[in-house]
């Protein structure tokens, strides 16, 4: 089979480094890292510990920014890429999480967008009942649909603006907060454990953020121009996506002096419209909900794609009929039956970032190890003789059980999850990583010795 079947055409390889980093720059400025800031805070860090958090989370994007390199010096996407690692049979299983991390953003924008609607019905004085919440949710889901009558290229235009409108606002709400904050507060916030409060922020973010992006991050990368130097599609990617994800979390630590209730409220948005002014908060919600349109309708296209690699063919209306209803019934669940949404979000980010954190360290380790002199193309290829790539599998399915083993959440407690793992499930995605590491390397010893 010939290269073009697996390779991106170099024709097609147009990407600048400036446009690299505005993709990942707009794919990041979004309402939820006011969340994350709150969510930093409810860890019972000081000030500056949680800026810190907030800054070193933000910075865990160098592992997209080094898979997206791969992906550039290759010219292939991820998931032809992991081929390699797993096997052709074998990848189903990243191409199967990274379905399941498709489908849970999905309802995550989805359920976010309704809320925004929500907040936004708030400040022209509409009561806030269930009904009006139901309402707001098929308005949306409503939108969204509706929104695919439109082509990529105008996707994307609108995209555009909006990102440019959003950030505008959300500059000015910053200022709002920076003038609003409780610095006297702020400051006198008391240190709270490094091990225990700190590293368990950091790993919440990346959880939410960077680990769930590098399952995409080659998907960009292979798209860079050839002639751009490997460590620009390293610092573009990484500092593209850090940046907003940085000041927003910021802004999410100060909005919390404000509103100490956001990280607990099952509704945040709702938290957030009692701290700025009721006019620009229908602006603002406004824009923050239309943003989340058109990322929603690529998604239900991503959704669709890895069930195809998966080996599950539906057409296009089937696929989208099908992920609305499994998305509309998350929603209404979470909406309706638990109420909590960022109870929820956080028990979402757990699980997945466990399978992920494992799968993203196996595919780097992979690559450090037996792809110093590039990827086989034969072991790329759709019929490929390797079915399975059983030192992959199988550290992927110990490391991901020891991440299980040592999480704590309010659905599910592991037998290790005491001590420092103790109501600390984000700390079980460092576990998972670290022994994804570990199991790799021991893999490779043996092999070796063979």
């Amino acid at each position: 089979m010939d290269n073009e079947f697996v390779k991106v055409p170099e024709k097609d390889k147009t990407l600048s480094p400036g446009k690299l980093f505005y993709n990942w720059f707009a794919a990041n400025i979004g309402i939820m890292g006011f969340v994350y800031g709150a969510i930093i805070v409810s860890y019972h860090l000081s000030f500056w510990q949680s800026v810190t958090a907030a800054l070193i989370g933000a910075l865990t994007f160098a592992i997209p920014g080094w898979v997206a390199m791969i992906g550039q010096r290759e010219g292939v996407t991820t998931f032809k890429m992991s081929r390699a690692t797993f096997g052709t049979h074998g990848n189903k299983i990243p191409n199967f999480m990274a379905w399941l991390n498709m489908v849970g953003w999905l309802a995550v924008n989805v359920i976010t967008g309704t809320l925004l609607f929500s907040a936004m019905l708030k400040t022209i004085h509409v009561p806030q009942t269930g009904f009006t919440k139901f309402i707001c949710l098929v308005v949306f889901a409503g939108l969204v649909f509706l929104s695919g009558i439109f082509k990529e290229d105008t996707l994307a235009k609108i995209q555009t603006w909006l990102s440019w409108i959003f950030g505008g606002l959300t500059l000015v709400m910053l200022i709002m907060f920076l003038m609003n904050a409780n610095w006297g507060e702020a400051f006198a916030m008391k240190p709270g454990s490094w091990v225990t409060g700190w590293l368990p922020a950091v790993a919440f973010i990346a959880a939410g953020s960077s680990i769930s992006w590098s399952m995409a991050a080659a998907d960009w990368g292979a798209y860079v121009h050839p002639n751009t130097k490997p460590s620009a599609t390293f610092w573009n990617t990484t500092l593209g996506a850090a940046t907003p994800l940085f000041i927003l979390m910021a802004g999410g630590v100060l909005l919390s002096t404000i509103s100490p209730s956001l990280a607990s409220a099952s509704d945040p948005y709702q938290v957030m419209y009692g701290v700025i002014p009721g006019w620009f908060g229908f602006l603002y919600f406004l824009v923050a909900a239309g943003g989340i349109i058109p990322q929603c309708l690529v998604s239900f296209r991503s959704a669709r794609i890895n069930l195809s690699t998966i080996g599950i063919e539906v057409s296009q209306k089937r696929s989208l009929i099908l992920h609305a209803v499994i998305i509309i019934l998350i929603s209404i669940y979470v909406l309706f039956i638990s109420g909590d949404f960022l109870s929820n979000f956080e028990l979402f980010l757990n699980f997945l970032g466990i399978c992920l954190a494992s799968w993203v360290a196996i595919f780097l380790v992979d690559s450090v190890i037996y792809r110093k002199n590039g990827y086989d193309v034969k072991l790329m290829e759709p019929n490929s003789s390797v079915h399975y790539n059983w030192p992959g599998i199988i550290s992927w399915i110990i490391a991901t059980i020891f991440g299980f083993l040592f999480t704590s959440n309010a659905a599910y407690r592991g037998p290790f999850a005491h001590g420092i793992f103790e109501n600390n499930s984000s700390l079980a995605v460092f576990v998972s990583g670290i022994a994804a590491i570990i199991v790799m390397f021991i893999k490779s010893s043996d092999k070796q010795e063979d």
